[in-house]
């Protein structure tokens, strides 16, 4: 069986509309995501500027435009799940632009 790997796209501040850098690392791995036929996971992310209400539901934009994505190229939305994290676990505690923009992202989690 083909072990996929994990992808993890970044999005711009406030945004959560896919960069064409985060399509391209999606499509690297949509096939594979497709042929295992195993649950993926979307966890979505956002830096800490924001209340905690706003950075769910941003996570949870971004997650979702990670599914949409992936059911478009031909992962079955069966297979798709969403969760949203918002600030709560942040890539890297830095409180920088650098900092901010590592956290500003969406990890698809393949099962193994």
């Amino acid at each position: 069986a083909s072990v996929c790997r994990n992808v993890t796209v970044y999005f711009d501040l406030d945004q959560a509309t896919l960069t064409s850098d985060a399509r391209s690392a999606l499509d690297t791995q949509a096939s594979c995501f497709m042929e295992a036929g195993r649950p993926v996971r979307a966890e979505g992310h956002a830096d800490e500027r924001g209340t905690t209400d706003y950075n769910l539901a941003l996570g949870q934009r971004r997650a979702e435009a990670v599914v949409r994505y992936l059911s478009s190229t031909g992962v079955p939305a069966s297979l798709l799940t969403v969760v949203s994290y918002g600030e709560e676990r942040p890539a890297t505690r830095d409180h920088d632009e650098a900092g901010w923009a590592e956290n500003r992202r969406v990890q698809v989690l393949a099962s193994h």
